[in-house]
């Protein structure tokens, strides 16, 4: 842990735009992590006995109640991390859209399902396990929070968040916002606890499982804790997602997708489209195509409706995309458009094309979590699919072909949690995300994401 007098303090937000600090937050004392383990607990013993369609009523509520407040969260998230203002407005309404998903197919999924015994003799209960603890990232200050908090309670289980020190702001008002929906204090809960407090909740007994979003140095500490203690973690970790287009693809609209699937919120997205890995016999075209399109994306003042680009959420996160870029080039990479700082006090990267790059250069194995895509040339589509295979990382992919037939069966060789034929990647309540490999294990959303947090019960009955 770092010993700067900032830190010491406890959570720093600081403007990325304007480079001020927008709040300090201390972390919590030993007391204040024992009365949300306590408040966790408390609310799991009543909420796990409701009914399902009081808990659908509840998250009809929490949709009306994030919708109200809809400006008030986006201005926040574009505040403390600079995501493009329209960007935010969308990411608060695509959680309104998840909670009624929830609320409407949840108690099908909870529904006790039925076996393949003979005579009805046995079926399926899935029932609440208890409180979760979520450390959950940055780059989704919202989404990426509800997308684990609304399938979790919905469940019966308790939710409590250990936010990213740098949106503390973000995760208070949502719990603000929730609370205002009905949200019992404890159901979901906030706490800003420091390394030593995630260890001392997740070895508490009133715990029943983690579940992380980020690195995979931090995905590994977490599995490591909830394992000593036997309970279970989902995580979905790092990704450096394959965008393959094939020589048969619609190269506009290919270029089209993978600008938005690499730069929307900034290039700051587990599954973003990070190495785009075009067949040799339309790759010069397809670059020349995306380098113009690049080009024309607007970077400016987050709060601004015309922007698409940002400033990059953290210093410290600039500086070290800075040092990838500079590597790959170094190692014989060519920089068709940016590779460097812009110039400022706003945390600004310039939009990035790195073209040439190779198998074993810095951009191809690392994960660069900004505004930098790497081209790659495939020679034919079975050298793409290997190519796309050469990662440790196996969290989403897009593949772009005319022959969507050709392309499920290809998309079947590509070891990754999701593939999306002919559309960069997205995360959508109907169907599950999670990685393999080092990107994770686990699903969310979906009914896999609902059933990960409860007691798969079997009851066999004899009449």
């Amino acid at each position: 842990m770092t010993t700067s007098s900032a830190v010491q303090a406890g959570a720093v937000s600081r403007n990325p735009f304007t480079g001020d600090i927008i709040r300090q937050t201390p972390f919590a004392t030993a007391a204040e992590v024992e009365t949300a383990l306590a408040q966790a607990h408390g609310a799991f013993q009543h909420w796990r006995h409701s009914e399902v369609a009081e808990r659908s009523q509840l998250l009809l509520n929490m949709a009306a109640s994030l919708r109200k407040h809809a400006r008030a969260l986006a201005e926040m998230m574009t505040d403390e991390m600079g995501k493009p203002i329209t960007q935010s407005l969308a990411e608060v309404e695509k959680c309104a859209r998840l909670c009624e998903w929830y609320a409407e197919q949840g108690p099908t999924i909870l529904a006790p399902e039925a076996t393949l015994v003979e005579n009805e003799k046995a079926h399926v209960n899935y029932l609440p396990i208890g409180p979760i603890l979520a450390v959950m990232p940055w780059n989704f200050p919202v989404w990426q929070v509800l997308r684990g908090a609304v399938p979790i309670i919905m469940a019966g289980n308790s939710y409590l968040l250990k936010p990213a020190p740098s949106i503390m702001g973000s995760a208070l008002l949502l719990q603000s916002v929730l609370a205002e929906a009905g949200v019992q204090q404890g159901l979901f809960s906030v706490l800003n606890a420091d390394n030593d407090a995630v260890a001392t909740i997740i070895k508490d007994s009133r715990i029943a499982a983690v579940t992380l979003t980020g690195s995979v140095r931090a995905g590994a500490a977490i599995a490591a804790l909830a394992g000593a203690a036997v309970k279970k973690s989902v995580l979905e970790l790092g990704g450096s997602d394959a965008f393959i287009v094939l020589a048969d693809a619609d190269i506009d609209a290919a270029v089209k997708g993978a600008v938005a699937g690499r730069f929307m919120n900034g290039g700051q997205v587990c599954m973003a489209a990070k190495r785009i890995i075009v067949e040799e016999a339309v790759f010069a075209e397809f670059r020349e195509k995306f380098v113009a399109a690049v080009k024309e994306l607007v970077v400016g003042d987050p709060r601004d409706e015309a922007t698409y680009i940002g400033p990059m959420a953290r210093f410290d996160l600039r500086d070290e995309l800075d040092s990838q870029v500079q590597a790959t080039i170094a190692e014989g990479a060519e920089c068709l458009l940016g590779g460097h700082v812009m110039q400022g006090k706003a945390n600004f990267y310039a939009p990035t094309v790195l073209s040439n790059v190779k198998p074993g250069m810095t951009s191809f194995k690392q994960e660069l979590f900004g505004p930098v895509a790497s081209l790659i040339v495939a020679k034919d589509a079975d050298d793409a699919i290997a190519l796309a295979n050469d990662s440790e990382f196996g969290l989403g992919g897009s593949l772009w072909s005319r022959d969507v037939a050709k392309a499920r069966r290809l998309a079947a060789k590509v070891e990754t949690g999701g593939m999306f034929i002919n559309t960069p990647s997205f995360s959508d309540p109907r169907v599950p995300i999670g990685g393999v490999k080092h990107s994770g294990y686990g699903r969310e959303l979906s009914h896999f994401g609902i059933r990960e947090f409860t007691n798969a019960q079997t009851v066999w009955a004899e009449s």
